[in-house]
């Protein structure tokens, strides 16, 4: 190609020409660097020869040198002046505007000329510029026209023409090589066209040859696939053949999904239309058949084998819940409670998106929980999830009777001793058996912690049941289902139910069986020699009690054995032999209604030992419940509260009152308890102390159970109803056997207790202290003062009035310190429970009554020794309060009897000995027979006062005796004696003074002063009567009055009786002259 001269490129552009001729493909590319990507790329213009682009693209010129020294006189160096001044002046208006680096000198004019048309001529780049219209503008030389940039106009289209040849000059090398490149496309179009025309022409003739009939090759290829399918069929009677000794092998390896997977690829083999025409075949298509249901068999009692905890890899599991089990040493407890539930760490990791696979690795049997998922997963894949869902609800029932009646073996087997001493005790147990019996508790709670600890392990299976059952569920979309196949946790909930209730009701005291019946056996309805009907509760015969050492039975066990294992691989082990040991101590204990064996006998007693664990149990379920079984966490007890009010609750009742009733109306309660130093300091009444035995039973009970106060009513209704039966004891005793005329049916000692004067009197010498003796002496004063008085104001006493006898006194000391003792130790069972509620309350007010079972303070009995109280509400405790203030009441009445009675006596018999006519002829050296007899009861009453009365109120009885003794001596020999002369005064002394020494044994310093003085006056004479008279003047020197003017008087014109009537009349004319004198003395002195 030639060319342009015109287009001669400048000698300073450093051009240097490829190598390689027009196809320049080989030549070495530009050292220009690539063009920035913050500058817009214009496509560029085609040019040069046919406008076809290179192969191989120019490298981009570098930044350092896009600004090129422009050649003089504009683009391309031909530029005149007004292209100078065009272009300048546009450079000066745009500022130092950077030029494209990446393009060439034609290029970068190019684009000056661009942009100096869209800047100056715009206007004709439009659509609706008209070029005659521009052109005659530039023409026109007018202020309208645009002839005087008519010379910019024609600069602008040199420069544009200039930019244009610069451009081609810069590409023609380009062009040069596109002309190679295009006739080497053209040639590979040309080879390409002959191949595809060779080609057709081959598939033409091979479409001509297949077209042609060949009958041979139909027969051939017929021949082939029939071949092929008896290969094939061999192949799957092959691999049938193998299936027995596999499955077996995945069955014994406990690898049940791969089993089942074998099992059922075998069956889908050997069910097809082909095979079913093969006889050969029957009797592994019947194999497989028996294997089906024996697989799910199997699958069934491995799945029950772990639900309930038969298999030896479940053994741990259950006694990590068991208080009275040992759960290995001490760092393996620590670190099992450090990682809590281990059904937590289950549930967390349970995903049950994707199926269940073998594990080969590991013992299946190890872990429990995932041997269940397993054994499920292999059921739902055998498509027998609702039969296993359906058989472990029908199966339920009588695997719980089981685990309950092994947990009765079991506790059996580690007490035999136990058993024996228990037996041995119940066949000689007393009639009211309320004390603290170890036996039953220790049996009892071995009993309830085995039981609820397997209870709470079955929870925890059912619970990973449930769970995996309903991740099935969710992954296959069974959403119709769901609620058939995850309803056996709330059967388990009904089940548990009706077995706790069945045990509770069991240890109860029934209507039907033994129980604290005064001890007495039921009454045989039938005759003496009629035959004794048999206990239909107790069961006649059990297989398992068949002797297995028989020949012929061992020998047809082992056959069947033989048969079943050949038949059904896995059916049979030696773990599913039943366990005939364990059950063969059962056939001498006590079956309930319900059928299992009492290792204790009934008796609500035992409530406080079964209730503890079995509210732990039901607190710890309720961490095991799921959450959508349908079973309100807030109900789990109402059950027990329904069995509590009515079943419980009118058992303790009449349990209660039958007891209370034996300690009110054996005839031996009232009497002294030999054993009442085990209790007491003094002698109490032997019924007070079984009472309180049988209360504080009740009471230790009753705290183990919800703070009711209908049960603690019961027990404060007994304990009013106990005060009752002593007080009717207190008014028998004190009652008379016969009326007074005026109707007075009680004793003058209980008639004065009961007066508020005596009360009050009496009351505050009791809080005296001995060493008070001021106020003392003046209290004793009033008390002589205020008897004195109720014996001249009453009826006269008589010896019907007179509480004398020992029999009658020791009662009334009994009773005064057995409400002393019963006050004291029921006022410590007092206390005010925070957890307090009263069911009855609630229901009378229409409302459910609703225990707060999870606020118990411990579900653990309480030791021995602990403090037992009757837990009380604010309103029950007055109730209380009021029946132990009759105990204190009964007491102090009982004190104000007993200290009136001796004084009582003391009154009666002074008042008989005291005669008006004390004229005796001659000197007696004994004493009066009724000052004898006083002083005989007074020495039997002080003995068994001090006997059976503590310190302290004997002091209080005993107090002011002599005070009281003196005072109404005096009062007596003042107001009653008429006549008494020398001999008779000797005898009055002499009683005294046997009174006196008397007292004396009886009150320390007792003494008689006044008493003694009237007859110490008698014997000194008129003059010395006068003497006292003038000394002591009013008084006489005695207080109180008691010896006044006229009792003066008395006693000396008694002196002067025997001159008086002397025979000698000169003597008696003498001596009463000097009565008369001295009376007027005496007169003038006491005025």
């Amino acid at each position: 190609m030639s060319r342009n001269p015109a287009y001669s490129r400048p000698a300073d552009s450093n051009y240097n020409r490829r190598p390689g001729g027009y196809g320049g493909v080989n030549a070495p590319q530009d050292d220009y660097s690539p063009r920035p990507s913050n500058e817009r790329e214009r496509p560029r213009r085609p040019g040069g020869y046919g406008g076809l682009a290179q192969e191989e693209e120019q490298a981009r010129r570098p930044s350092g040198e896009r600004d090129r020294e422009r050649a003089p006189g504009g683009y391309g160096g031909t530029g005149g002046a007004g292209g100078a001044t065009g272009f300048s002046a546009l450079d000066a208006r745009n500022g130092s505007r950077p030029r494209a680096a990446n393009y060439g000198p034609g290029s970068q004019a190019i684009e000056d000329v661009l942009q100096y048309i869209q800047h100056n001529w715009d206007f004709m780049t439009k659509d609706q510029c008209v070029p005659i219209q521009v052109a005659l503008k530039l023409m026109d030389s007018s202020s309208l026209g645009l002839a005087d940039q008519a010379g910019q106009f024609q600069q602008t289209h040199r420069q544009l023409q200039n930019a244009l040849k610069g451009i081609v000059n810069e590409h023609h090398q380009g062009f040069n090589s596109s002309i190679g490149t295009f006739h080497q496309i053209q040639s590979s179009l040309q080879t390409s066209q002959s191949r595809v025309r060779s080609l057709k022409g081959s598939l033409v003739s091979a479409k001509s040859q297949l077209s042609a009939a060949k009958p041979e090759l139909n027969e051939f290829a017929t021949t082939s696939q029939n071949y092929h399918d008896m290969l094939q069929m061999l192949e799957t009677i092959q691999r049938l053949q193998l299936v027995p000794e596999r499955l077996e092998a995945r069955i014994s390896e406990k690898r049940f999904l791969t089993a089942v997977d074998i099992l059922q690829d075998a069956l889908r083999m050997i069910r097809k239309t082909d095979m079913d025409k093969i006889g050969a075949l029957s009797d592994l298509r019947t194999y497989l058949s028996n294997q089906e249901v024996s697989l799910t068999d199997i699958l069934l009692e491995e799945l029950h084998s772990h639900l309930y905890l038969k298999s030896p890899y479940c053994e741990d599991r259950w006694k990590e819940y068991a208080h009275n089990q040992v759960k290995g040493d001490l760092s393996q407890r620590a670190h099992a409670d450090a990682r809590g539930r281990l059904l937590y760490y289950f549930l967390d990791g349970l995903d049950t998106s994707e199926p269940m696979t073998d594990d080969s690795t590991h013992n299946p049997e190890a872990d429990t929980f995932q041997y269940i998922r397993l054994v499920i997963e292999a059921l739902n894949k055998m498509n027998r999830l609702d039969m296993a869902v359906d058989t472990i609800e029908q199966r339920l029932p009588v695997e719980l009777f089981k685990v309950v009646d092994k947990s009765n073996n079991e506790v059996a087997q580690r007490h035999p001793s136990i058993l024996r001493a228990y037996a041995s005790k119940k066949s000689s147990k007393s009639k009211t058996e309320i004390e603290s019996d170890d036996v039953r508790t220790t049996l009892l709670n071995d009993l309830m912690w085995t039981l609820y600890a397997r209870f709470e392990a079955i929870a925890e299976s059912h619970r990973v049941v449930h769970d995996v059952v309903a991740g099935i569920v969710r992954r296959e979309n069974r959403a119709s289902s769901s609620a058939t196949l995850t309803r056996g946790f709330k059967e388990l909930w009904k089940l548990y139910q009706s077995e706790m209730r069945s045990l509770l009701h069991d240890y109860l005291a029934t209507d039907g069986e033994a129980s604290y019946r005064g001890g007495q056996g039921q009454a045989s309805a039938g005759s003496a020699f009629s035959r004794a009907p048999r206990d239909r509760n107790k069961r006649m015969f059990k297989l398992s009690d068949i002797d297995t050492e028989v020949t012929e039975l061992s020998k047809e066990r082992e056959h069947l054995e033989l048969i079943l294992r050949s038949s059904v691989p896995g059916l049979v082990s030696d773990s599913k032999r039943p366990d005939l040991v364990a059950t063969s101590t059962a056939a001498n204990l006590d079956g309930s209604a319900t059928g299992h064996k009492l290792l204790v006998e009934p008796s609500v007693f035992n409530m406080g030992i079964l209730l503890p664990p079995s509210l732990d149990f039901l607190n710890r379920l309720k961490e095991v419940v799921p959450s959508n079984a349908e079973i309100s966490m807030s109900t789990l007890t109402s059950f027990l509260d329904d069995f509590l009010v009515n079943v419980f609750h009118p058992q303790l009742d009449e349990t209660l009152v039958e007891l209370c009733s034996q300690t009110f109306i054996e005839l031996d309660s009232f009497s002294q308890d030999p054993h009442w130093s085990r209790y007491s300091k003094k002698p109490i009444f032997k019924g007070t102390a079984q009472f309180l035995t049988l209360i504080t039973a009740f009471c230790k009970m009753l705290d183990n159970l919800p703070h009711d106060q209908a049960f603690s009513q019961l027990i404060v209704t007994q304990m009013d109803t106990y005060a009752q039966k002593c007080t009717g004891w207190y008014k028998a005793l004190v009652s008379r056997s016969r009326p007074t005329p005026s109707g007075r049916r009680m004793k003058a000692p209980a008639v004065w207790a009961e007066s508020d004067a005596m009360q009050e009197l009496i009351a505050r010498l009791v809080q005296l202290e001995p060493t008070d003796q001021e106020n003392v002496n003046k209290a004793i004063e009033n008390e002589v003062a205020l008897l004195i008085e109720a014996v001249e104001a009453d009826e006269p006493l008589d010896q019907a009035d007179m509480i004398q006898d020992k029999k009658s006194i020791i009662s009334l000391c009994l009773l005064y310190t057995s409400m002393k003792w019963l006050a004291t130790k029921t006022a410590q069972l007092r206390h005010i429970s925070d957890r307090a509620s009263d069911s009855n309350s609630a229901e009378s007010s229409g409302q459910r009554h609703n225990r707060r079972w999870t606020q118990l303070s411990s579900s653990d009995p309480k030791p021995e020794g602990a403090r037992v109280y009757l837990p009380l509400s604010p309103e029950t405790a007055a109730i209380f309060d009021a029946v132990v203030a009759t105990y204190q009441s009964l007491s102090t009445r009982v004190l104000r009897t007993l200290h009136l009675s001796i004084r009582s006596t003391m009154l009666h018999s002074l008042n008989a000995s005291m005669q008006p006519n004390i004229y005796i002829d001659t000197l007696l050296s004994d004493p009066d027979p009724a000052i004898l007899a006083l002083n005989s009861t007074l020495v039997s009453f002080d003995t068994e006062v001090s006997t059976y009365m503590p310190a302290v109120s004997y002091n209080h009885i005993t107090r002011g005796l002599a005070a009281l003794m003196d005072t109404y001596l005096l009062t007596l020999c003042t107001s009653k004696i008429e006549r008494m002369n020398t001999n008779g005064c000797a005898l009055m002394q002499l009683n005294i003074l046997v009174l006196q020494q008397n007292l004396k044994n009886i009150e320390e310093g007792a003494t008689l002063p006044y008493a003694a003085l009237f007859f110490d006056l008698f014997t000194a004479g008129p003059d010395a009567i006068v003497a006292r008279a003038k000394q002591y003047g009013k008084d006489f020197g005695v207080p109180g009055e008691m010896f006044g003017e006229e009792d003066v008087k008395k006693l000396l014109q008694m002196t002067y009786e025997e001159r008086i009537n002397a025979e000698n009349r000169e003597a008696s004319v003498q001596a009463k002259r000097a009565l008369d004198a001295q009376l007027l003395e005496i007169s003038e002195f006491m005025y």
